[in-house]
């Protein structure tokens, strides 16, 4: 018995190694939720990501009218895949303006003529400081900012056709 009893503590140690790493590997929630929806857009004025497009700051987003905020780059499969989407939003007259992150101007411009342009303004932010300050945590993510420059929603990953109708609810709910 007193054998066993020298076992325990290890025992007890790697169950609790076991259960540590179970927890750090498959958490229950992998999404990265901004804690700016609610808040205002942070201060920032970027420029044009490519020469055919306005330059984008957060006082232009304090318009009076509603945006979608897109965040995407080139290299960005599921931006591409959310293409006809953003698309079918613009169609929907629904203003879109965009940030792309670590680009170059000529990736943009051939994404841009590849997969359709929906963007009013486009721009840069090649050390994605305004993307970590919205709070988004990766690409692509659209943000809804009502027309006073709050951020309503927050939508992660690629606009999926099923997506459509909730970004354009948030979309109406931020008029």
């Amino acid at each position: 018995m007193k054998r066993l009893v020298l076992w325990v503590p290890l025992a007890v140690f790697i169950l609790f190694t076991v259960t540590v790493a179970l927890g750090l590997y498959a958490p229950s929630d992998r999404t990265i939720r901004s804690r700016l929806v609610g808040e205002p857009v942070p201060d920032f004025a970027l420029q044009p990501a490519v020469a055919s497009h306005a330059p984008l700051s957060s006082e232009m987003l304090k318009s009076g009218e509603p945006r979608l905020v897109n965040v995407f780059a080139s290299w960005c499969v599921p931006c591409a895949a959310e293409a006809p989407q953003l698309m079918a939003l613009k169609r929907r007259g629904i203003p879109i303006d965009a940030i792309a992150i670590r680009d170059r101007p000529e990736d943009v411009a051939a994404f841009l003529a590849r997969y359709g342009d929906p963007f009013e303004r486009i721009a840069s932010d090649p050390q994605t400081q305004v993307q970590i300050a919205l709070g988004s945590s990766g690409v692509p993510e659209t943000f809804v900012v009502d027309g006073r420059g709050i951020i309503r929603h927050q939508h992660i990953g690629d606009i999926r056709p099923e997506h459509m109708a909730n970004i354009i609810k948030a979309y109406e709910a931020a008029r």
